[in-house]
């Protein structure tokens, strides 16, 4: 069975730094790219950053540019977005994707709040 649970979500202020997690079971890890994305109250889903399989390119919305960081461990299977420098505008629920056609999986989103 497919999961992808994602963790590390909370309130944070503004000009702060959070940790997000991914953990991913029931499919080959190593050969998917890992994604994260967004969705704020109101707005549609938005991709964040982006890392291939296994490890080799990233890639960054440009509002999170020099702010946010994705790695991944393919020995836990686990994927990381590094998050600092927060702004409000950075509130979302954060979900992990993990894609390789045809395969397309999504988890249930954490929560980030960044207010004062």
């Amino acid at each position: 069975q497919v999961q992808l649970a994602e963790s590390g979500g909370g309130l944070v202020q503004p000009g702060g730094s959070l940790r997000l997690s991914c953990a991913a079971s029931g499919f080959a890890f190593s050969t998917y790219i890992m994604s994260w994305y967004r969705q704020a109250q109101g707005k549609e889903r938005e991709l964040v950053a982006t890392i291939g399989d296994p490890g080799g390119f990233t890639d960054y919305a440009d509002s999170v540019k020099g702010r946010f960081t994705i790695s991944r461990d393919n020995t836990k299977s686990m994927v990381y977005l590094q998050m600092s420098s927060l702004k409000p505008d950075d509130t979302a629920v954060y979900y992990c994707r993990a894609h390789r056609w045809p395969d397309d999986y999504w988890g249930q989103g954490t929560p980030v709040t960044v207010s004062s």
